[in-house]
C-alpha cells in the first residue's frame, strides 16, 4: 500500500486492504454486489484511498434480508447458552486480532492508535461479553391475574431479522453494541457500518465465520445511506432498526419504518451537551476533564461537553486554564508518536466544522485558541485546531447546533436556576456533565438536567452494564444494561386453563 504512514503494521492489515475491491458479506460467503459499483474509503490523515468497497443496492439488501429470514428460526431455538458460547469465542477471536483491528480503526477513522488500541478494542470485548452473558438470562415472568383458575406467564422473544446502522466515530465498538444484545436474544442481523469507515466491520464478519456462526446469522453491508440504508429502512421484512447518527436522518428512518411495516425503531441521535463547573469544583480535575469532554476523538463524539457553563466567580480562571491547555494539544496523524487530536472523518465535516466556526465569529462569539486547519505535512488530510469560543448569546447557531468537531463554546452563569434553564434550552438531551464538591448541588442539577446520562465529577465513562441513550430529539431507547435486551426482543403473555 502506498501513503501509508511510517508505522510497522501488522502483516493482517496489509494484507487486508489489499483484498481490495471488498465484497459484501451475505449468508456467511463473501458476494459481489449486484450493483456492480464500489466506493473509495479514504484515510482522513491524508485523504488517499485505503480501498475500495463494494456498494450495496436494493437487491443486496433483499439478499441479506432473505439470508438472515432463513437463519431466524434456528438460530432462535439454538439453546441459549450456545448462542451466548459463540458469542464469547467472537469476543476472543476480537482479542486475538486487536492489533489488526486498532489499526485498521486508526486508518479509517484518524483517532489516536494509543486510543483504538487501549480504549476502543477493550471496550468491544467487554460490551461484547457482557452481552454474551445474557443470552441464557432472558427470563418472563408469571402474572398474578383476576380470572379463577388461569396460569398467566410471559414470555420474551426475538423480533426475528434486525438491521444496525453505525455511525463512523466508534465504527466497532458501535457495532458490538447492537451486535450483542441483537444475537443474544436470537435475533438474525444486517449491519451496516458507515461508508466512511466500514473495514472494521468487514474484519469483523470475517471473524464471526471462523467463530462458527451459522449462515445468515450475521450479514454486513457496505454503502451510504443512499442506497443501502434507505433500502433497509424501507424493507418490509425487517422487523427493527438500531440507528446511531444525526437527528436529521433519525428522523427520515421513522418516517421509512412507518411507511414500510412500522419496523421497530431505535435511535441514539445528536447532542449538544452541557458540562458545568461550580466555583466549589476541584478547578484543575475540572478544567481537564472539560478539556477532554470537548475534544477527545477530535470533538467527534456525540456526547461531547460542547456547551461549557462556568460560575462566574471562577470564569476566567477556567478560561484561561482551557485555553493554556488546549493550546498544548498535539494535533497529528493517528500513529504519530505523541498524539493528542487527529483529524476529523472527511473533507465534508472539515467543511461543515469550519463554517461553525467563521459563523461563530461573525454572530460576536469571541475566539479565544485554535479554529484555524493545519499545513505543512497534515495540509492534505482533515486537520483543524482545537477551539474555544466564549460567549453569552445562548441563541447562536454555535451553542445551539451540533458540530460534531473540536468546538468547545464557554459561558458564565450566576445561579442554579439560570443555570438549569439554560442549560435544558436546547433540542437535545443525550449527556450532561458537572463538577462541584457539594454533593447536594450536583444531585439538583442531576436530577433536573434533561439528558440520559450525567455525569459527577468526570465526563464521559461508559460501561456494558449502565443504560445510555437520550431525552428529546437525542432519541430513544436504551443501550446497554438489561435495557439493551429489551430493545431486541418483544413480549408474549400466554394464559392456561387449569380447570
Amino acid at each position: 500500500m502506498t501513503n501509508l504512514p511510517d508505522y510497522s503494521f501488522q502483516p493482517a492489515t496489509l494484507k487486508f486492504l489489499e483484498d481490495s475491491p471488498k465484497k459484501l458479506f451475505i449468508n456467511n460467503e463473501w458476494v459481489a454486489p449486484q450493483s456492480g459499483e464500489t466506493f473509495a474509503t479514504r484515510n482522513p490523515a491524508n485523504a488517499a484511498v485505503l480501498a475500495e468497497v463494494a456498494l450495496a443496492n436494493a437487491a443486496d439488501v433483499d439478499a441479506a434480508v432473505a439470508a438472515a429470514q432463513a437463519a431466524f428460526p434456528a438460530w432462535a431455538g439454538m439453546i441459549a447458552g450456545e448462542r451466548g458460547a459463540l458469542l464469547f469465542k467472537l469476543a476472543d477471536l476480537i482479542d486475538q486480532h486487536a492489533d489488526v483491528l486498532a489499526e485498521l480503526e486508526t486508518l479509517d477513522n484518524g483517532k489516536p492508535i494509543r486510543v483504538a488500541r487501549r480504549g476502543d478494542l477493550p471496550y468491544v470485548t467487554k460490551h461484547l461479553r457482557y452481552q454474551a452473558g445474557w443470552a441464557d438470562k432472558i427470563e418472563g415472568s408469571t402474572v398474578p391475574v383476576t380470572f379463577p383458575n388461569q396460569f398467566v406467564y410471559t414470555r420474551r422473544e426475538p423480533l426475528g431479522v434486525v438491521g444496525a446502522i453505525i455511525p463512523w466515530n466508534f465504527p466497532l465498538l458501535m457495532a458490538i453494541w447492537k451486535l450483542g444484545p441483537a444475537l443474544a436474544a436470537g435475533n438474525t442481523l444486517i449491519l451496516k457500518p458507515a461508508e466512511q469507515t466500514p473495514l472494521t466491520a468487514l474484519y469483523l464478519a470475517e471473524l464471526a465465520r471462523e467463530a462458527g456462526f451459522p449462515p445468515g446469522v450475521l450479514n454486513v453491508l457496505t454503502g451510504p445511506g443512499l442506497p443501502t440504508g434507505a433500502a433497509m429502512a424501507e424493507h418490509a421484512h425487517i422487523a427493527k432498526l438500531a440507528f446511531t447518527g444525526s437527528t436529521s436522518v433519525g428522523a427520515r428512518i421513522m418516517e421509512a419504518a412507518a411507511k414500510s411495516n412500522l419496523k421497530r425503531v431505535s435511535l441514539e441521535l445528536g447532542g449538544k451537551s452541557p458540562n458545568v463547573i461550580f466555583a466549589d469544583s476541584d478547578i484543575p480535575a475540572a478544567i481537564r476533564g472539560a478539556q477532554w469532554a470537548v475534544f477527545s476523538t477530535a470533538g467527534q463524539e456525540c456526547v461531547a461537553g460542547t456547551r461549557l457553563f462556568v460560575e462566574r466567580g471562577v470564569y476566567d480562571q477556567v478560561l484561561e486554564g482551557l485555553t493554556a491547555n488546549v493550546g498544548k494539544m498535539v494535533v497529528d496523524h493517528g500513529f504519530a508518536e505523541k498524539v493528542h487530536v487527529g483529524p476529523l472523518i472527511s473533507a465534508e465535516q472539515l467543511e461543515r466544522v469550519a463554517g461553525y466556526i467563521d459563523e461563530g465569529k461573525k454572530a460576536g462569539a469571541e475566539i479565544l485558541a485554535g479554529g484555524e486547519r493545519l499545513g505543512d505535512g497534515l495540509k492534505d488530510g482533515y486537520f483543524l485546531k482545537p477551539t474555544v469560543f466564549s460567549y453569552s448569546d445562548d441563541s447562536l447557531r454555535l451553542v445551539q447546533e451540533e458540530i460534531f468537531g473540536p468546538v468547545a463554546a464557554v459561558t458564565a452563569f450566576d445561579d442554579e436556576d439560570e443555570l438549569i434553564a439554560r442549560a435544558n434550552a436546547t433540542q437535545y438531551g443525550l449527556a450532561a456533565g458537572v463538577w462541584t464538591r457539594d454533593i447536594g448541588k450536583a444531585h439538583r442539577y442531576a436530577h433536573a438536567v434533561q439528558a440520559g446520562t450525567v455525569w459527577i465529577n468526570g465526563y464521559g465513562m461508559i460501561d456494558p452494564a449502565a443504560p445510555f441513550g437520550g431525552y428529546k430529539m437525542s432519541g430513544f431507547g436504551r443501550e446497554m444494561g438489561k435495557e439493551a435486551i429489551d430493545l431486541y426482543t418483544q413480549v408474549k403473555t400466554v394464559w392456561v386453563n387449569t380447570q
